[in-house]
């Protein structure tokens, strides 16, 4: 079973989609229990990735290929896990209005999910109004907020504005290149990260029991 387990970590430092996709069904053939797979190889495995990352031992092509692994092996497992899977907890996660970038967004996305987070990607050029709308509807434990420019980046205190006024306690974590954790501060952001493996770290510290 470890060697099993170890294997797929493998593959998904690896970033082989294939391979990854291959062993997890060949797991799940086995009876081995789907979350027992997320959570003893492909989750440490974008741990260890994420935290070279952080320390500048990889680099985000190898981030990227990895999470690309790590969601394939997801796409297998999640029949298995019929929806009784006890996530880390539910993320909103778009790209504000104006903006059409996504890299970024979507390389967390996949951290977040292979750190045990159901992930809601609303995509990209949101308005005030889509967030305000998701947040209603999936009522998530995170709403995540990504630009890429400058003077999109702006939007991101309107999102705040808008969602604190549905709901006061609203978690929100902004990221993106120019965002900066004093401009975090400035409006009002629950969190900030300047990276994708940050992004995990910061949104677990949130939702951690005080």
């Amino acid at each position: 079973m470890q060697d099993l387990f170890s294997r797929i970590r493998d593959a998904v430092l690896a970033g082989d989609e294939e391979g990854t996709k291959s062993l997890v069904a060949e797991g799940l053939a086995g009876g081995v229990d789907p979350r027992k797979i997320m959570e003893s190889s492909m989750m440490p495995a974008m741990e260890d990735i994420g935290s070279r990352f952080a320390r500048g031992e990889a680099y985000i092509p190898e981030l990227i290929v990895a999470a690309a692994a790590m969601e394939a092996g997801m796409q297998t497992i999640k029949p298995g896990l019929g929806g009784k899977t006890a996530w880390a907890g539910t993320v909103v996660l778009g790209t504000v209005h104006g903006d059409i970038h996504s890299i970024g967004k979507n390389l967390v996305r996949m951290c977040l999910e292979g750190a045990g987070f159901e992930v809601v990607d609303i995509g990209e050029d949101v308005t005030t109004e889509g967030f305000v709308s998701a947040y209603r509807e999936y009522r998530p434990s995170v709403l995540g907020l990504s630009a890429l420019l400058s003077s999109t980046m702006q939007h991101m205190r309107d999102v705040i504005e808008a969602v604190r006024a549905e709901d006061p306690k609203a978690v929100v974590i902004v990221g993106g290149a120019p965002v900066t954790a004093e401009f975090a501060r400035e409006i009002g952001a629950s969190g900030y990260a300047p990276n994708a493996f940050d992004a995990v770290l910061e949104t677990r510290g949130l939702l951690a029991p005080e």
